[in-house]
């Protein structure tokens, strides 16, 4: 049989009962924009995520000091130390609290944060404007400070900060620099900070110790070794104490991050197929009704001379037809609802080529299956009983 001639019969046949067949693709559509705007969602939030963890810096171990007994922090010169070992591309300890920032009459709690001048490449900050922490400004203590973005906007609004005097707990001190803007991680919101020398910083938190510490690999080949190394380092420091300090390893964060992400575009994917079988069960249905009302003509055409074959894939056609333009459009509607939900939701999404192509296939697969059954049906007629059918 012309396939050409097979499509036209089944657009016929569709366009003569709109509603009837609309109904019969609603499942169809509402499958495929599911599974479209579901996976979209998981891949865009997955991608931030990496991206902001990323933006932490690249190769990164996190160092938490919980102590042990006494000793409950490293000193910095002990912190510095870690530079040397075989891998290591730079050392950040930070030394941090809560303080309240003011400026005119308007306040704002912060997080403060000591650190010296390797702090801006390890964790990957950027200046906006002005200038970052300097040694000169370590050794000697100076009290200057660096504002995130959000601290500018609430203390001074659309005024340049640069070179102007900001109370900290009631001292002032000078605003050499603006960060770039971060966004929020899972450490919180980065660009709700304020970063200072980290000597000054220990003096004014009347605090000698470091209790954080943020190493950086050369390359992420050797995260793992410097990993090993802070531990034994650690393990000496206290006294093979396993419990008085945590390293995370921001590799092996990320990948379990994308496993579980993965793991859950796989179960939400999934979930939305459900719909995809509810409407090749609705195809198999109208399909069934519609081998029942055209019994005659295929009598008919049988009695003509076609045969099982044609017939078979005549009704087969019509509804790959169905499920096709159902895909097509609930394509359509997956990426309309994604963008509704970038501009109103404010939500990342990435839709990509081959979720939309594993959608649209699979929605002709489930017409496909779902119609071999009437088709099949359709086929066995006998020219006789299909003529005499009323």
């Amino acid at each position: 049989m012309n396939f050409k001639i097979a499509i036209k019969l089944a657009l016929k046949g569709i366009m003569g009962n709109k509603m009837r067949t609309f109904l019969t693709m609603l499942g169809i559509i509402i499958g495929v924009s599911a599974v479209i705007i579901l996976v979209s969602v998981v891949q865009g939030t997955t991608e931030s995520v990496t991206e902001n963890i990323e933006s932490m810096g690249t190769n990164l171990l996190s160092v938490m000091i919980r102590g042990r007994g006494a000793e409950t922090y490293l000193t910095y010169d002990a912190t510095l130390s870690l530079a040397d070992k075989y891998g290591v591309a730079g050392v950040a300890p930070v030394a941090s609290g809560n303080v309240t920032a003011k400026f005119d009459t308007k306040t704002m709690d912060v997080t403060l944060e000591g650190v010296d001048e390797n702090y801006q490449t390890v964790r990957n900050y950027t200046v906006q404007s002005g200038r970052f922490i300097m040694p000169l400004d370590v050794e000697y203590r100076q009290k200057v400070i660096l504002l995130g973005t959000e601290v500018v906007k609430e203390l001074f609004g659309s005024q340049n900060p640069i070179d102007k005097n900001v109370q900290l707990n009631g001292l002032n001190f000078k605003v050499i620099g603006i960060l770039e803007e971060k966004g929020s991680t899972m450490g919180g919101n980065n660009d709700e900070k304020i970063l200072m020398p980290i000597t000054t910083a220990q003096r004014f938190l009347k605090s000698a110790g470091i209790r954080q510490i943020y190493v950086q690999a050369e390359s992420p080949e050797l995260v793992n070794t410097v990993y090993a190394q802070v531990e034994k380092y650690l393990l000496n420091k206290f006294k093979n104490d396993e419990d008085a300090y945590r390293i995370f390893n921001q590799t092996e964060m990320l990948s379990t991050i994308n496993e579980v992400t993965r793991n859950m575009a796989l179960m939400l994917g999934g979930i939305a197929a459900i719909s995809l079988l509810v409407g090749g069960i609705g195809i198999m249905n109208i399909m069934l009704i519609t081998v029942t009302e055209r019994t005659r003509e295929i009598g008919i055409r049988k009695a003509i001379g076609a045969r099982r074959r044609d017939i078979l894939i005549q009704f087969l056609i019509e509804s790959a037809v169905i499920s096709g333009l159902g895909g097509i459009i609930g394509i359509i509607v997956g990426l309309a609802g994604n963008k509704v939900l970038n501009l109103l939701a404010g939500m990342n999404t990435k839709t990509t080529i081959s979720i939309i192509i594993l959608s649209l296939a699979f929605s002709l697969v489930v017409g496909m299956f779902f119609g071999i059954y009437p088709a099949n049906k359709a086929s066995k007629l006998k020219p006789v009983d299909a003529l005499r059918y009323e």
